[in-house]
């Protein structure tokens, strides 16, 4: 009786569906085709919405070491820092021994990383089919691809909430986004232009000038926009910009000006997208009761 029952349970565990890792190829932002044999356990994440991504697909367990700017979620903050995107600290990176490194496609220390044995990822979303792209190429490597559909499924929808809750007379209003001083813009073709755009907003910085282009400040004053956003720490400076006192926004008061920790949420294309979106809403709503 006892073997007969030993057999059974030996043939219901041969025959139990057991999902097992099969190796991973991807093409990085670089163009470069990158193997992980076996899902990566200690990640080093050196841009702010890639971490966040790894989180919000519920391994921010296998984080072992992040960029200065990271600091959501708030578990993220008690990592060891490992620098930015110009001063990355190499040594202290391949000492947290990563299987995994994940950069942006500006950072210049991609290739000393790759010499020195590390495997690297890049990528750096820029538009929103550039984030449901690596949000689909972070499940695969995380072993979460049911997770990272769901994900956009649930930032995709947050978006259109935000849409309708916006009334018709903030809509079609003349906007202009400074990311950061320069000043540098978010453009129609970046994903906070693209934002805008589902928000019936008309963004005066067109998408040919790139995402996020440098800008001669007449050329604001030429667009004359209706609504400013902009980051606290920029927004001291704009009163200073000549000409700047001609624009409707300027003169009508419409200058919708974010905290620190809501210019984080706006500037990163990741899982707190939708949050963003209402942000933006939030502003137009309020310049246009």
């Amino acid at each position: 009786m006892m073997s007969r029952l030993l057999c059974l349970i030996a043939l219901c565990w041969l025959t139990w569906p057991v999902h097992a890792w099969s190796a991973v190829s991807l093409v990085d932002d670089r163009g470069v085709q990158v193997t992980l044999p076996q899902s990566p356990q200690r990640i080093v994440s050196m841009l702010p919405s890639l971490t966040e991504t790894v989180c919000a697909l519920h391994a921010c367990e296998r984080l072992v070491g992040v960029d200065a700017y990271s600091n959501w979620p708030v578990s993220v903050q008690a990592l060891p820092r490992v620098g930015g995107l110009e001063d990355a600290n190499v040594e202290r990176i391949v000492a947290l021994k990563p299987d995994l490194v994940l950069l942006a496609k500006s950072a210049r220390v991609t290739d000393r990383l790759e010499a020195l044995g590390l495997k690297v990822l890049t990528l750096e979303p820029r538009s929103m089919k550039d984030m449901e792209r690596v949000l689909g190429q972070l499940g695969r490597v995380l072993d979460s691809e049911a997770e990272a559909t769901t994900l956009w499924q649930q930032i995709d929808g947050g978006l259109n909430r935000a849409v309708a809750a916006l009334p018709a007379e903030a809509r079609g209003k003349r906007v202009y986004f400074e990311v950061s001083s320069g000043p540098y813009a978010a453009s129609e073709s970046s994903f906070i232009g693209e934002t805008l755009a589902r928000l019936g907003a008309a963004n005066v910085v067109p998408g040919s000038l790139g995402p996020f282009p440098k800008l001669n400040p007449e050329f604001v004053v030429r667009a004359d926009p209706q609504v400013i956003m902009v980051g606290d720490r920029n927004a001291v400076a704009l009163a200073g910009r000549p000409g700047w006192e001609r624009i409707d926004a300027v003169k009508s008061g419409r200058i919708c000006v974010f905290t620190p920790a809501q210019g984080d949420v706006l500037a990163r294309p990741g899982p707190r997208m939708a949050e963003g979106a209402t942000i933006m809403a939030n502003c137009l709503k309020d310049k246009f009761k």
